[in-house]
């Protein structure tokens, strides 16, 4: 009892269809689609990146601190200076006494003769080697600065290379609007087929109903035989089964629109299948359309492989660059370093373990590829864009021809089923009419679907989708238009 009780506010909980126009629709699939708001992402990541590619040409300064513990041992050989000393003292003191007066040079004499006995003493008190050792802890603050003055054109073919990424990611991002909004197309005006398919077959399988009741009242008069009784009934089961599978079909395309729309409810069209009677602008307008995302995506293909050939170009050339450093603490610094140093350095690779004519090669060989591709790429949008084109005119020909045959289906069966209650008619006459306008009304839905549908595809092969509300707006014919 509680279940049952649960149950009406169960159902309460669940949301109304929200009555939508395919504009209305359009706009909520710009603001909840994922797969739209990756490629805006990615457009905003491959801009950062051309972005912060542009100073490529601009000085890199770092600072830099580090304390060092180091230990300094110096040996100096003395043995030549020391023979040096000795001979250069002893000539002096040879040569000292002559500088004085006669009467000094007597005791100036017994000096040097005294002086020059002690000194090889003294000169022996020096070591032949002098050996040093100092061990200390230096701390290390310095600013380095390097600046690219020539690379051979890789920054230039980098920066290039990040321009066309972006291009390619805003190609990548239209084209993928473009199918979004394509999709949309298909997805909303199709759970409107598929209701009114499944309309079309409950109106059949009604008609049906009738038709059996009908023959079973000429049965009990006597004027039906059993056997054509049976007859009905099986082509009004053979109806209702086509019902069921319609009705189902219509419940998995709401779902699939709801889904498509985050619309919880369920979304209730309001913009109904439409056909304009008018032909198509010719055929050249559409083809004449240049600017589609596949093309521009090839084309930012083609100046990635030529950004491509013009860095692997600059590996044969020399690359020169400016550079400076500054220490920050002069007074801790080790003896063989400088307070600062600046220059100018040239770098040309002479052998590298990368076959460099081979990357080249490779680079232009992708050049090439990058080329074909979208010269194919071309020829594919114009063969897409004329069956689209074909597709459409096709559809909306055939549209407006099943105009009379509805008429005259629906006439034909009115004639069939009064003559058979008048017993002038068999049953198989009025089944057989009843499956001609059951045929008839599928055609005619189906031919708007595939002329809204190839329209769209058409649009999106010329790149021209922000037309397709002006089409919308001027048709001539409207299936099932539903109000809110």
């Amino acid at each position: 009892m509680s279940l049952l009780l649960a149950l009406p506010a169960a159902a309460q909980d669940v949301a109304p269809p929200v009555a939508m126009s395919f504009e209305a629709a359009s706009q909520a699939l710009g603001k909840g689609s994922r797969a739209l708001s990756a490629a805006d992402h990615e457009v905003r990541a491959a801009q950062a990146t051309a972005d912060a590619l542009k100073a490529l040409r601009r000085p890199v300064v770092s600072a830099s601190a580090s304390v060092v513990e180091y230990q300094k041992t110096l040996a100096i050989d003395l043995s030549g200076s020391k023979s040096d000393l000795t001979g250069a003292t002893t000539d002096f003191l040879a040569g000292l006494p002559g500088q004085f007066p006669p009467g000094f040079q007597e005791i100036v004499s017994q000096v040097t003769q005294r002086v020059g006995a002690a000194l090889p003493g003294l000169v022996s008190a020096i070591p032949d080697t002098l050996r040093f050792q100092t061990r200390d802890t230096a701390f290390r603050p310095t600013v380095t600065a390097a600046l690219p003055l020539y690379t051979g054109g890789a920054i230039p073919a980098i920066q290039r290379g990040a321009q066309a990424g972006v291009a390619i990611a805003e190609a990548t991002q239209a084209q993928g609007r473009d199918l979004s909004q394509l999709n949309l197309v298909r997805t909303y005006f199709g759970q409107q087929v598929a209701e009114q398919l499944a309309a079309s077959t409950r109106a059949t399988r009604d008609g049906f109903d009738r038709h059996l009741s009908d023959a079973r009242k000429l049965e009990q008069q006597g004027v039906l035989s059993h056997a054509r009784v049976l007859e009905v009934q099986v082509a009004r089961d053979a109806a209702d089964r086509a019902y069921l599978r319609a009705d189902l079909e219509a419940a998995t395309a709401r779902d699939t629109l709801a889904r498509l729309l985050d619309a919880e409810g369920g979304v209730q069209p309001t913009t109904a299948l439409f056909v304009n009677a008018q032909p198509l602008p010719p055929k050249a307008e559409f083809l004449a359309a240049s600017d589609h995302p596949q093309a521009r995506g090839a084309d930012a293909a083609r100046a990635v492989a030529a950004a491509g050939v013009d860095l692997a170009r600059s590996r044969y050339r020399p690359q020169a660059f400016a550079f400076g450093e500054y220490n920050l603490n002069r007074n801790d610094a080790l003896p063989t370093e400088p307070d600062w140093i600046a220059g100018v350095a040239v770098r040309m690779t002479l052998l590298s373990n990368v076959d460099r004519r081979r990357t080249l090669d490779a680079a232009h060989e992708r050049e090439r590829a990058a080329a074909d591709g979208a010269a194919e790429i071309r020829k594919t949008i114009a063969t897409q864009t004329i069956r689209a084109y074909d597709l459409t005119e096709t559809a909306r020909r055939t549209f407006l021809s099943l105009d009379s045959s509805v008429a005259a289906a629906e006439e034909n069966l009115r004639v069939q089923e009064l003559s058979f209650r008048e017993g002038e008619a068999t049953s198989a006459a009025v089944i057989d009419a009843q499956a001609a306008i059951a045929t008839v009304r599928t055609q005619r839905i189906a031919a708007a679907y595939e002329y809204d549908l190839a329209l769209a595809g058409l649009l999106v092969a010329s790149h021209q989708l922000d037309s397709f509300g002006g089409y919308l707006a001027r048709a001539d014919h409207r299936l099932g238009a539903v109000t809110p």
